[in-house]
């Protein structure tokens, strides 16, 4: 069953997770011709549409304009960084759910489903399998009290609903021996992200060719190693700033930038915000 309201918007309240992440998440029966954008989002934002209808106009890897018509049973994806609006039918307006989350494993398996930038459409191989993606989002957004390990968990079922219903998705061979060198080099950087670490390191870990590496790395992961990396630290910076009263400069340093104002750059372009400013809205007041 379907909420009877019209709107239902939530905040996920714990942002200590780092392969997978919720920030907001919702559904709304929009009004004709009710339209967002053009904007750019920070992270990944999923629509699944209940009923109705409704457009999409979004912009690929070459920064070419696309226009997508969306149907009940139909899903669309917006990626970090992509210029998009939405807008509902003007007889037939759609009501959707809706999740934004993202994580160090986000763009992989948003890449398993077979979807991105150029490919935002998702159709499921069948509507049984449809529904059941939009019940695994509406469980998320109808449990709003429950405890943030619990909703990532139903994150990760929805995601591997995406991955296995999609019918753009990837088929994966010979995964197990890729999966245990990606891993390997996930574990070093985890545990070297502090000091410089270059695409010889990572390789040499895995005993694998550098260009090699590079590749199947990216093909796993949806994004390069360096891209992880920095994904990584950036994560790691922000933990830091919500639990601890470290100064920005002495985090900024822990996570492997030297330079506080390349570490200020690089935390603004992934959240939008400066450090500062992340900080003071999300810093947890400790008890005396």
């Amino acid at each position: 069953m379907c909420p009877v309201d019209d709107f239902s918007f939530s905040v996920f309240p714990n942002e200590n997770f780092l392969d997978l992440r919720l920030y907001q998440y919702g559904w709304e029966q929009c009004a004709p011709l009710h339209s967002f954008g053009p904007f750019v989002r920070n992270h990944y934002l999923f629509h699944y549409v209940i009923s109705g209808q409704g457009k999409l106009d979004c912009e690929d890897v070459e920064g070419v304009t696309h226009t997508y018509t969306l149907g009940e049973g139909e899903g669309f994806l917006i990626c970090p960084e992509q210029v998009t609006t939405y807008a509902a039918h003007k007889a037939a307006p759609w009501k959707y759910v809706w999740l934004e989350f993202d994580g160090l494993r986000a763009a992989e398996y948003i890449d398993s489903a077979g979807l991105g930038p150029s490919q935002p459409i998702y159709r499921p191989l069948s509507q049984a399998q449809g529904d059941g993606l939009r019940d695994r989002m509406l469980y998320i957004v109808e449990h709003t009290e429950a405890s943030p390990l619990h909703l990532i968990g139903h994150l990760c079922l929805f995601l591997d609903g995406l991955m296995t219903t999609s019918a753009t998705r990837r088929e994966l061979k010979g995964g197990q021996l890729r999966d245990f060198y990606i891993q390997e080099a996930i574990t070093y950087m985890e545990r070297n992200y502090p000091r410089e670490i270059t695409i010889e390191d990572l390789a040499d870990v895995c005993k694998l060719n550098r260009s090699y590496f590079s590749k199947i790395f990216k093909e796993n992961m949806g994004c390069p190693p360096q891209e992880f990396l920095i994904r990584l630290r950036l994560s790691k910076a922000a933990d830091m700033m919500k639990g601890t009263n470290n100064s920005i400069g002495d985090i900024s340093y822990m996570c492997g930038y030297p330079n506080q104002l390349h570490f200020s750059r690089a935390f603004k372009k992934r959240y939008g915000v400066s450090p500062r400013e992340w900080r003071a809205r999300n810093q947890i007041q400790k008890k005396r």
